[in-house]
């Protein structure tokens, strides 16, 4: 689950990592009195789910209240289009009204699960205010990197090792550390999945502060963060993904015209995979899960259709937990509720398969049944173009 600047601001301000003075605005007048609030001059900030936000037209200073007022009018409601939403962009509903800040310097600070090692990573570099993936790329000197000890978060002295070695002046160093170890707290007792501040600036005056925010939630965990939950927004989420949400099923949508519906993480993988094999392209992830009900395949069904991009669906089941004749039925219930247009290449081994494949030949629509993922694949594929 992701959140907005703001919000993780906010969380960030509880666990004592500093952050600039500001407020959420949902209108220009809102905008105006928050910036009257702040003194004046301030940064208006579009607030979606993305990355890139400046170079896309969504941070902008205003010198003044009136100002502000003006420039939240043009930014609400606008398509803000960066590298991270593409060429669809989102439509701005919400802005974030900050204090400007004297800026000397400008860093990088992030936490994230390390799954080579198991272990949450804390990361720094000097090299803040670009993305971290290109400073990786082109020089991964830059970015220093601590491994924690679960429980254990980072410790003082890690944390004014990575200080000196950001080129932190000595005076700075002790607040720096204080901010860091607070942001890896606030990312183990939040059960977060990654906590990002870039930049996180050195002022001319001698302060630290967090100038950007970035959290997301381990999904899983959200049952003990019921107050983490409430700042899901879901207007900035794919409505297919929430949908599918609602049924418990493991939906991602994606770029291709082959829709996949499969029982289990792994074969799904693997599905995906031999679709490229042969020449295709996935329109989605789905995993109905081992023991999906007939009513939960037909709800998968009727998501994964409901894709306008999908040409043809592939439903690759091996039937353990989840019988195959249960399959079959969800699936011959949702294309003829659906009127399903597409053709329909299905591979089915497991679990009460004879009856599965009686049911999906007695239900007199035109169903392709392949003896392979291979087969299935190519036959998919070639259907689907």
């Amino acid at each position: 689950m992701k959140i907005h600047e703001y919000q993780a601001k906010e969380i960030l301000r509880r666990y004592q990592v500093p952050v600039p003075r500001g407020e959420a605005a949902f209108t220009a007048e809102e905008a105006f009195q928050v910036a009257q609030r702040l003194g004046g001059s301030v940064v208006v900030k579009a607030q979606i789910h993305a990355g890139g936000r400046g170079k896309g037209g969504g941070v902008k200073i205003a010198p003044s209240a009136e100002e502000a007022r003006e420039i939240a009018s043009r930014m609400l409601g606008m398509k803000l289009v960066t590298h991270q939403t593409g060429p669809e962009g989102r439509i701005v509903e919400r802005l974030l009204i900050e204090e400007t800040l004297p800026i000397d310097r400008e860093l990088y600070l992030g936490v994230v699960l390390d799954r080579a090692l198991g272990k949450n990573v804390f990361m720094a570099s000097k090299a803040g205010g670009v993305e971290i993936e290109e400073v990786a790329r082109q020089t991964p000197e830059l970015i220093l990197k601590q491994a924690m000890d679960p429980g254990a978060g980072l410790l003082g002295f890690e944390a004014r090792r990575m200080a000196f070695g950001m080129g932190i002046p000595a005076p700075v160093v002790p607040a720096a550390a204080a901010a860091m170890m607070a942001l890896s707290t606030a990312y183990e007792q939040t059960d977060a999945s990654l906590a990002e501040i870039n930049p996180f600036i050195l002022t001319k005056d001698g302060k630290v502060c967090a100038l950007d925010a970035k959290m997301n939630f381990d999904d899983n965990a959200l049952y003990r963060h019921p107050e983490i939950v409430e700042l899901r927004d879901l207007k900035e989420e794919d409505p297919l993904e929430v949908e599918a949400g609602k049924y418990s099923l493991n939906y991602i949508k994606l770029d291709g015209s082959v829709g996949c519906m499969v029982n289990g993480a792994g074969l799904a993988m693997a599905t995906m995979d031999i679709i490229k094999f042969a020449g295709g392209s996935p329109a989605n992830f789905l995993d109905v899960g081992g023991g999906a009900s007939a009513e939960q395949v037909k709800n998968a069904f009727r998501i994964l259709i409901s894709d306008p991009h999908v040409k043809a669906v592939l439903v690759n089941v091996f039937g353990g937990i989840l019988r195959v004749d249960s399959l079959a039925t969800g699936i011959v219930d949702a294309a003829r509720a659906l009127d399903v247009k597409v053709p329909i290449v299905l591979r089915l081994e497991g679990t009460n398969v004879e009856k599965g494949r009686q049911i999906l030949a007695e239900s007199g629509l035109n169903f392709t049944v392949a003896n392979g993922m291979r087969e299935a694949a190519e036959k998919v594929v070639k259907l689907a173009q």
